[in-house]
């Protein structure tokens, strides 16, 4: 089967989960809003969010459509494409605990895109930098320090292994956290640098994946996306400051 990942183009934001997932599987898809393809680039998604194709319209991309099947949300999308792609254990047990680490990691996401956005996306980051500037002092003092404490304690409280989150093998969710670090590191580089001593377990799964010959093949292909301030993960000096 053809995967179609709809997301917009240029940017990797929260359509970077699903290639990650979607490359480490040895998946065939196509990225619709960065082909060339005839038929696809971002003409092709707004049909979908109109209505227009379907009676139940995505709110916003991500979405993915197999075959007849059309599933929006990341962490839908990933619950869906998982047992496919081998990037879960069969165990529903595994795919529900696999499901709430992924949840947990939308909440980050989100918490991470509001600290250069804190009073919404229809302002430029310029109209609220001074909030920003506060929203970004507690993130970094308070939030980043506990969600990623929060994985290096589940990865450390996995009793099938001390490199992955989920059972003894390489999931979607390590996936998401690699991403997170790659985008956070981008985003907070002062940040990530004094935390990251904090969290070694962490940063280890970051390096095994990093390592894996899929995903280090789709890191130096052109499908891969550069992170820019268009983005989720966006990089403004004056918010990553640390111990001020």
């Amino acid at each position: 089967m053809r995967y179609e990942l709809y997301y917009w183009p240029s940017i990797p934001g929260r359509g970077e989960f699903i290639r990650l997932a979607l490359e480490a599987g040895g998946a065939d898809y196509i990225d619709v809003g960065n082909s060339s393809e005839p038929g696809y680039g971002i003409e092709a998604i707004t049909p979908w969010l109109e209505g227009s194709v379907t009676d139940y319209p995505p709110f916003a991309p991500p979405f993915l459509k197999a075959g007849r099947e059309v599933i929006s949300h990341v962490a839908n999308i990933l619950l869906f494409l998982a047992p496919r792609l081998k990037l879960i254990n069969d165990d529903k047990v595994y795919q529900y605990w696999a499901h709430s680490l992924q949840l947990t990691i939308t909440d980050f996401a989100a918490e991470a895109h509001d600290v250069h956005h804190p009073l919404g996306p229809e302002l430029y980051y310029e109209d609220q930098q001074d909030v920003a500037l506060r929203r970004a002092a507690n993130f970094i003092d308070q939030r980043l320090p506990k969600f990623f404490g929060y994985f290096e304690c589940i990865i450390d409280k996995n009793p099938d292994s001390d490199v992955y989150l989920v059972g003894k093998r390489l999931s979607y969710v390590d996936l998401s956290l690699f991403h997170m670090v790659q985008g956070l590191r981008y985003a907070f580089p002062n940040a990530m640098a004094a935390l990251e001593p904090e969290i070694p377990k962490v940063i280890t799964l970051h390096d095994h994946v990093l390592e894996l010959p899929l995903i280090s093949e789709y890191l130096a292909s052109e499908r891969r996306l550069a992170f820019s301030e268009q983005g989720l993960f966006r990089h403004y000096p004056a918010l990553d400051r640390v111990g001020n």
